[in-house]
């Protein structure tokens, strides 16, 4: 059995697939390890590999802001991704790539034992709740699975790109902070 400390040495070893041979450091997770709250991306970009930290850039900035907005922090929720090292060019994770490291993101949501996930964007969301899931017609949908409560909303980079998904993106914060109240009290 292992605790998120021995599963982020065993993480920052990883040689399952190509992305090891580019990256700078891993990117685990960060947050309280025990939240009620799992925000899990797709991977990292250039700034997470070398911070060693999800969501550190522009994209980050946005989602700190989104989660602060619902009377939320960083320290409070978790935050993981699919990959947990960098694709190079901050393309696509490919599917070889999401299938040796999901493994590992299964542990920390066994270690972690959230009530409640948030996918965000498209890549979380066909890794985590249907590989036919289409973030554009199922974001800000709640789905149980195995007690835990899971829904999409876009990836903050892809707000950060069209203004058109940053109202949704709010309202499924909103939604988050609703079910959050709901469920945990």
């Amino acid at each position: 059995m292992y605790t998120l400390e021995s599963l982020q040495q065993l993480v920052s070893q990883c040689m399952k697939c190509p992305l090891h041979q580019g990256r700078t450091k891993t990117v685990f997770g960060v947050g309280n390890p025990k939240a009620d709250i799992l925000l899990v991306g797709e991977g990292p970009g250039h700034q997470e590999d070398i911070a060693g930290e999800p969501f550190v850039g522009p994209a980050g900035q946005l989602l700190t802001k989104a989660i602060e907005g619902i009377g939320m922090s960083r320290e409070t929720v978790y935050i993981a991704n699919i990959v947990k090292c960098r694709p190079p060019g901050n393309r696509n994770p490919l599917k070889e790539e999401m299938e040796s490291c999901i493994p590992y993101l299964r542990w920390q949501v066994k270690l972690i034992r959230p009530k409640i996930i948030l996918c965000l964007g498209s890549i979380a969301a066909t890794n985590i709740i249907d590989p036919d899931f289409k973030i554009t017609r199922q974001r800000g949908q709640w789905q149980e699975k195995k007690g835990i409560w899971i829904m999409a909303t876009f990836h903050p980079s892809a707000v950060l790109r069209d203004e058109t998904k940053k109202k949704p993106f709010w309202e499924d914060f909103k939604e988050l902070k609703r079910k959050s109240e709901e469920i945990l009290g």
